[in-house]
């Protein structure tokens, strides 16, 4: 199979390259800065899949929301645009979003069928979505993975957060009742191949039993074997990070049912044996 991936030089991206590598596949590793010329490089694969966009995990100005809108709104609207001239197409797409579709609460359980929330990161994904949605136009066949908080040692929140975690400096953010909605790495790059093999339509990248931000911290310092006695106040998140702040002090809980329904398996169901084989 030949599969172009867009974003692949991310904390995902890299992993995901070389995952498909490792099966056989033929990668097509291209960026979305220059439409155009990735929707050249796109002529004959199989497969596209967009993982790119800029971070969310800084504080956000309005020059960080604008380049967040920028590189998943108008650059996948743009490759779109673009694929319509290329003559042998991919026949799929595969579009990155983001579980901040939901919004955020403390009560509620999310699936791939709830509706969007109606703040900054809902309303970001759900007009990604959107223009991603526009391949099926093209007559390509469209898979949304809606991400969680992906576990990795070489990145993401875990490389963050590890080292206080280490030194005994570790403690629950805010309230700790938020939901922290995770997934380990290798099911991560699961769920994706599961979309660019065949799995349509929307899929939660979610392991099957979130935990509340509170026992993840506690999960972490047992695999560690350190204390976590100090807290960080919502105040520090929305310090360092302004309104982008919901990221931290707030969550939701997402749970994978139809990615189980179209037979994903998961590997890393429980976040203990998921940090013990990350942190081995």
């Amino acid at each position: 199979m030949r599969v172009t991936v867009l974003g692949a030089s991310g904390f995902i991206g890299r992993r995901l390259t070389a995952a498909l590598r490792g099966r056989g596949d033929d990668v097509v590793a291209t960026s979305v800065r220059d439409p155009e010329t990735a929707a050249a490089a796109s002529a004959r694969s199989d497969v596209v899949v967009n993982l790119a966009g800029a971070p969310v995990s800084v504080r956000w100005t309005e020059g960080a929301k604008r380049a967040m809108r920028a590189s998943r709104v108008d650059a996948t609207r743009a490759y779109v645009d673009a694929l319509r001239g290329v003559a042998v197409r991919p026949s799929a797409y595969v579009a990155g979003s983001a579980i901040g579709y939901y919004g955020t609460s403390t009560t509620q359980t999310f699936t791939e069928g709830s509706p969007p929330g109606d703040d900054v990161l809902a309303r970001l994904c759900v007009d990604w979505e959107t223009e991603a949605a526009r391949a099926a136009e093209l007559g390509m066949r469209v898979s949304v993975v809606r991400t969680g908080v992906v576990l990795g040692p070489e990145g993401g929140v875990l490389a963050k957060v590890l080292p206080l975690f280490r030194l005994g400096l570790g403690g629950p953010i805010a309230s700790g009742r938020q939901w922290f909605s995770w997934i380990h790495m290798d099911d991560e790059i699961g769920v994706l191949l599961h979309a660019i093999d065949g799995a349509d339509g929307v899929l939660n990248g979610t392991a099957p039993n979130p935990v509340t931000n509170a026992a993840f911290t506690e999960t972490l310092a047992r695999t560690v074997k350190r204390p976590a006695f100090l807290p960080v106040p919502a105040f520090a998140g929305r310090a360092l990070l302004g309104e982008g702040a919901i990221v931290l002090n707030e969550g939701q809980r997402v749970v994978p049912e139809r990615t189980v329904a179209t037979g994903y398996r998961f590997v890393h169901a429980e976040l203990g044996e998921a940090l013990r084989s990350l942190l081995a």
